[in-house]
């Protein structure tokens, strides 16, 4: 089959197409899925970069890819929700950037029949990073307010339309025409954070989910109320300011598994989340696709389709 590898960690040049053996389900809980499309996510940069060596770390040769979207070719004896020929979307935690990859099927979900195998794909980190946060991680309840840092980025769009269709009050920074795109989502508040600043517009919110990371979290931590949380994708916050603020400051790992994604996927069924793609690209332009996602900007998720 063919997949994408590198042999040594460094630049996107080092991503190059491979012909390896096709991937075998080796446990019974295993289901095998002919990749139709896999995303680009800003940790199969750093994992390519060599950055994650101490906390996640992957042996060379290595394909890349955290999740994907297709058709079910074979499963394992102890599976029992799929079958072959089941149209999925999975969580994987590597290996999507292939035209065959193995996941477990407790990270496996149906996807939904009104969006495309890239849209799924585009959904599947996306729904999982946002139930984290807001959800399973900053116990969000109907009628309370978060703040979303990088709110018309790939993650956060996903997060300002599970957060509106679940009561909470979402106040969005974003920038350019992420502005228009977070207003068109939802969002009850838009603040654009190169020209406005957010700690003289907000105050006493009771979760700032940060996906964006970088010297402006520092600011993010004036806006929350007292015994409120500030949880971040995007780099782990000061322990000192959180005790200088009275509020919970961590960064949050991403339950990325089936029944993470259940309560966003009813939702993508019942057509209240859409899925935004920026750009998709051939699985031979991994390379490309990385670098896309690199020079930032960009509203929506990047995605590798195969063939």
């Amino acid at each position: 089959m063919q997949t994408i590898q590198y042999q040594s960690f460094g630049q996107s040049d080092v991503l190059a197409l491979a012909e390896v053996a096709q991937a075998q389900i080796s446990n019974d809980n295993e289901v095998l899925i002919q990749v139709k499309a896999a995303s680009v996510n800003p940790l199969d940069i750093k994992i390519r970069m060599g950055f994650m060596q101490k906390m996640r770390p992957v042996q060379l040769p290595f394909t890349p890819g955290l999740d994907a979207a297709g058709i079910v070719v074979a499963v394992g004896a102890a599976v029992s929700r799929f079958k072959v020929g089941d149209e999925v979307m999975a969580a994987t935690t590597m290996g999507a950037y292939a035209e065959y990859v193995i996941a477990k099927e407790e990270s496996v979900s149906f996807k939904p029949n009104n969006v495309s195998f890239s849209e799924a794909a585009s959904l599947v980190v996306n729904l999982g990073t946002a139930q984290s946060i807001l959800f399973s991680e900053g116990k969000l309840e109907s009628g309370q307010k978060v703040l979303i840092q990088g709110a018309a980025g790939a993650v956060g769009a996903t997060m300002v339309q599970l957060a509106k269709n679940n009561g909470i009050y979402v106040i969005a920074t974003a920038s350019g025409k992420g502005l228009e795109l977070v207003k068109e989502l939802g969002a009850d508040e838009v603040i654009d954070y190169k020209s406005q600043d957010l700690t003289t517009l907000v105050n006493n919110v009771d979760l700032v989910a940060d996906c964006a990371g970088g010297e402006a979290q520092s600011k993010l931590f004036e806006v929350v109320k007292s015994g409120g949380k500030l949880l971040s994708i995007a780099g782990m916050p000061s322990p000192e300011l959180a005790q200088k603020y009275n509020i919970e400051a961590r960064f949050v790992s991403s339950n990325l598994s089936a029944k993470s994604l259940e309560n966003g996927l009813s939702l993508v069924l019942e057509g209240k989340i859409k899925p935004i793609i920026a750009k998709t690209f051939p699985l031979a332009e991994a390379a490309q696709a990385q670098d896309f996602v690199s020079a930032g900007g960009m509203n929506g998720k990047v995605v590798l389709e195969m063939g």
